[in-house]
C-alpha cells in the first residue's frame, strides 16, 4: 500500500524551530519528486518548497526562504522540512505530497502531486 506519513509537527514560540518528516512505504522514493504544502485555517492549500528525485533541484516559496531547508535520504525513504525561525504567519498543517519524477525538477502546485500524507499540525504562539 502507497502511503506517506508526516511526523514532527508540534507547538513552538515564535523564533523556535521544528524538524518534520515524511516516510514513504510501499513505494520507491527515488523515483518522486516531493512537495511540502500547508494549509491555514480559512486559507488554500500553498506550496512551502519541494525537492526532485534525486535531490539535485529544490524549491522554495519566498515566504520561506532563508528559513527552511528541504532535503531527502532516499536510502530511508523520508524527505524533511528544516524550519527554523518560525513565525506565527507559519501555522497550518503541513503535508508532505509525491509526484512521480520526471527529471531534475520539482513541481509547485498541488493539483499535479500523485499522493499525499495525512499531514502534521505547526502552531506558532507566544
Amino acid at each position: 500500500q502507497l502511503q506517506l506519513v508526516e511526523s514532527g509537527g508540534g507547538l513552538v514560540q515564535p523564533g523556535g524551530s521544528l524538524r518534520l518528516s515524511c516516510a514513504a512505504s510501499g513505494f520507491a522514493l527515488d523515483y518522486y519528486d516531493i512537495g511540502w504544502f500547508r494549509q491555514a485555517p480559512g486559507k488554500e492549500r500553498e506550496s512551502v518548497s519541494c525537492i526532485s528525485r534525486r535531490g539535485g533541484m529544490t524549491h522554495y516559496a519566498d515566504s520561506v526562504k532563508g528559513r527552511f531547508t528541504i532535503s531527502r535520504d532516499n536510502a530511508k525513504s523520508t524527505v524533511y522540512l528544516q524550519m527554523n525561525s518560525l513565525k506565527p504567519e507559519d501555522i497550518g498543517v503541513y503535508y508532505c505530497a509525491a509526484k512521480r519524477g520526471s527529471g531534475n525538477v520539482c513541481y509547485t502546485s498541488h493539483l499535479l502531486q500523485d499522493y499525499w500524507g495525512q499531514g502534521t499540525q505547526v502552531t506558532v504562539v507566544s
